[in-house]
């Protein structure tokens, strides 16, 4: 369901093009792609140190990384807010 709704929002597919983006069909057992544990969907920011980006999470406490369908504003936001980060940290 989220990527559906990921693929028909057209503010979040614009900006998607200044990302790289990897989608995972099998869970990892990678600790760094897992920061706070196993569960799908989730949606990680990673700046090129290959950082996760610890400031850049969902709403969701228990699963920092998450979004649902729902939260495609909170997602456009948060890819709003990586984009501004990496142009003043680099």
């Amino acid at each position: 369901a989220l990527k559906k709704a990921f693929a028909e929002n057209k503010e979040i597919q614009k900006l998607a093009e200044n990302f790289i983006l990897l989608n995972l069909v099998y869970e990892t057992t990678d600790k760094n792609l897992s920061p706070d544990g196993q569960y799908v969907p989730r949606i990680l920011f990673i700046d090129p140190s290959l950082t996760v980006r610890a400031d850049i999470t969902g709403r969701y406490s228990n699963r920092l990384y998450a979004y649902e369908p729902s939260d495609t504003s909170l997602l456009h936001s948060n890819m709003q807010k990586a984009m501004k980060l990496l142009k003043t940290e680099l």
